[in-house]
């Protein structure tokens, strides 16, 4: 069992690093530069998939829809200023780390704070699964022979962002923000050279520029009427999920270098700017290249008044785009495209950080197991970090990878974690111009009431918007998933507490109270060297009463056992209890509540013989028996168990090999100071065994 121990902690040093000491958390903080990368890739990549919703969802009325798409991004990117405005205030009001989690529930109240919790855990879990099935997705088109394999292969990448999680926070955002940085050059390097050659006249059409768009039933006149109105309002639902990731950032304010309010909102400007000008880029570019993007190419897209088929590929939005822009010039296509496959991929690194700290801080709270608020040997949270990566992969595995089942059950929970938080700073406000005094800190505060309020009713309007339009496309899965989540968490409260409750100091000073006496019980089956010392450890204690007990299973090796007792005149009385049955479980635990029920003031410890061996094949040919029998003892009241360890000579040896790996430089030290011996010893010097010799 040792050696298998030995190899696994070999293993995880390789896959995960040497142990980081506390000391050193200071050391893992982020500076912004790092920072952005890590916390920004989620909102960021929104950009490669949010201009496609927008124009995806406008196609269902016909070309002339997709000319507004400047303007429902414009909506989008107003309600992200919003957003982004409202949580430079919170990252510099809430800077503990809680996010929306602590806003909401020191403003509304533990039951809110804790349907945002169970919004946010659930949507982290999902920006995994969406954004590394997208990016197989992606690879799957670059590399055919992935093809119908996309779930594995999006597995395999949960379990190297893992990995590179588990190494540390600073570790991987130092690998990570390579790619971030180069989406974030090659986006605006097209967004450049786009509006370059749109001003000079020569920005060349789209792909999809020469086919038109058949409408859906309904939608034939247009965006016209009702209907018309609510398809708007939808597209906007849809574009709004530039936003998703715009909340991590203030879940991770710990994780920023000093001061870290600062930085953080820093970070949260620069994200915001980079997103509403990328998205507000792509859009207008792809009006001007008259890029076309529908649900349904084969049947909706249309060229000379024939649907184009199956044979027809659509490329994404982004893509087209590129092929636009950099028309004659094939590097930068690619350059783009494997960049922007790469970003979709790394916005899951934004939930490995999000989640583990938001567990963490649940952790404390007493709403998640304890072992989430504790980090591991790299000093991340690394119990966090391993549930989001086993939830993610039930869900790709689930869904198969494809993304689009998945992203009907994602933006829910970020919206609800958005507006409920808007509505929790307007109440912070409200508190704190009740009491300030100051006419100039009353001013702020009411100006950033204002922003808030908008906010609240720009982003509540938006998940009214997509429960109406996603629920019955699997945003019904999103919340009951949000509402389990919910359920568990007050159940793993209640048990804490109850906990806490049973075992907390009171008025009851039974528990100070002495036993009466002391009845101490030797198990044996057979003399041996194991039980004399397990009966010489309870002779040691001084217990009232002590006795020998075995389990007649043999009644020939009862006989011998009771000749060899009384040859070795044992002065220890020794019991035989009867098993017709052959169990020996069974009359131990009975033998023992009778013991109980005679004395209930008593104290009964069973001392237990059990082997210590060095290899795991041995484990398994011992102690079984008397792994049952803790195992049960342990709900007896009243009673107590000793295991009396026998070390084999496999365990000598292997905790040799142990002490050898752990203190290399101590038996190295030691091998040289014996070859100094021996070199400078007389040849007529008689050797002495040193420590390598032994």
């Amino acid at each position: 069992m040792a050696r298998v121990s030995d190899i696994a902690d070999a293993a995880k040093r390789l896959i995960v690093g040497r142990p980081v000491r506390s000391d050193r958390l200071g050391h893992t903080l982020l500076p912004k530069r790092i920072a952005l990368p890590v916390f920004a890739s989620d909102a960021l990549s929104s950009v490669a998939y949010a201009p496609d919703e927008i124009l995806l969802t406008l196609s269902i009325a016909g070309l002339s829809a997709t000319v507004i798409s400047p303007w429902v991004g414009l909506a989008v990117a107003a309600v992200l200023a919003v957003v982004v405005t409202s949580y430079r205030q919170n990252v510099h009001a809430y800077p503990s780390g809680g996010g929306d989690y602590e806003v909401v529930t020191t403003n509304l109240g533990p039951k809110a704070g804790l349907t945002v919790a169970s919004a946010l855990l659930v949507d982290y879990v999902l920006t995994v699964a969406v954004s590394v099935s997208s990016g197989a997705q992606y690879a799957a088109v670059a590399i055919p022979s992935l093809r119908g394999h996309e779930a594995l292969f999006a597995v395999s990448i949960v379990a190297v962002l893992m990995v590179m999680n588990l190494r540390g926070v600073k570790e991987s955002g130092r690998l990570f923000a390579i790619p971030t940085y180069l989406f974030m050059a090659a986006v605006l390097t097209t967004a450049i050279v786009g509006f370059v050659r749109l001003a000079a006249g020569g920005l060349p059409p789209a792909e999809s520029a020469d086919l038109t768009i058949l409408p859906e039933s309904g939608f034939e006149a247009g965006l016209v009427g009702l209907a018309g109105g609510f398809l708007v309002l939808r597209a906007f639902a849809s574009g709004a999920a530039a936003l998703t990731g715009v909340e991590a950032i203030s879940n991770g304010v710990p994780a920023f270098k000093p001061p870290k309010s600062r930085n953080a909102a820093t970070t949260l400007a620069l994200l915001g700017s980079l997103s509403i000008t990328f998205m507000i880029s792509i859009l207008v570019l792809a009006k001007a290249a008259h890029v076309h993007y529908v649900e349904l190419p084969a049947t909706n897209l249309l060229r000379d008044g024939v649907a184009v088929g199956d044979s027809y590929e659509q490329h994404p939005v982004l893509g087209q785009l590129t092929h636009s822009v950099f028309s004659g010039f094939s590097p930068a296509i690619v350059v783009v495209s494997v960049v922007t496959g790469l970003i979709l991929v790394l916005a899951a690194n934004t939930a490995f950080n999000g989640f583990p700290v938001l567990g963490s801080i649940l952790a404390r709270d007493g709403f998640l197991p304890r072992q989430l608020h504790t980090r591991g040997d790299r000093l991340a949270f690394s119990n966090g970090i391993l549930a989001l990566a086993g939830g993610a992969v039930v869900l790709i595995w689930a869904f198969d990878a494809q993304v689009t089942r998945l992203i009907q059950l994602y933006i829910v929970g970020v919206f609800v974690s958005f507006t409920l938080s808007q509505l929790g700073m307007v109440r912070h406000w409200n508190r704190h111009l009740a009491t300030e005094p100051d006419p100039a800190a009353r001013s702020r505060m009411k100006r950033s009431r204002v922003i808030n309020s908008i906010g609240l009713v720009m982003t509540g309007m938006v998940l009214i918007v997509v429960l109406i339009t996603k629920f019955s496309h699997g945003a019904w899965i999103a919340i009951l998933a949000m509402v389990i989540v919910y359920v568990i968490m007050l159940g793993v409260r209640r048990h804490y507490d109850q906990v806490r409750d049973e075992t907390s100091m009171d008025d009851d000073h039974s528990v100070l109270a002495l036993p009466s006496r002391v009845h101490a019980i030797v198990l044996l089956s057979r003399l041996h060297k194991p039980t004399m010392r397990a009966l010489a450890y309870a002779r040691a204690t001084r217990p009232s009463v002590l006795e020998a007990v075995t389990v007649a299973v043999d009644p020939e090796d009862v006989a011998e056992l009771r000749k060899q007792w009384d040859a070795l005149d044992v002065p220890v009385p020794l019991t035989v209890l009867d098993s017709p049955f052959r169990e020996i479980t069974r009359p131990v635990l009975g033998y023992v509540k009778s013991i109980r029920r005679e004395s209930p003031r008593d104290l009964v410890v069973v001392y237990i013989p059990e082997y210590v061996v060095g290899h795991w094949w041995e484990q398994l040919l011992h102690n079984q028996s008397a792994l049952r029998l803790k195992t049960r003892l342990l709900f007896s009241p009243g009673v107590v168990v000793a295991s009396v360890p026998w070390q084999l000579q496999s365990s000598h040896q292997q905790e040799a090999k142990t002490w050898q790996a752990t203190h290399p430089e101590s038996a190295r030290a030691a091998a040289l100071k014996e070859r100094a011996a021996r070199e400078t010893r007389r040849p007529d010097e008689p050797t002495r065994p040193g420590p390598t010799d032994a």
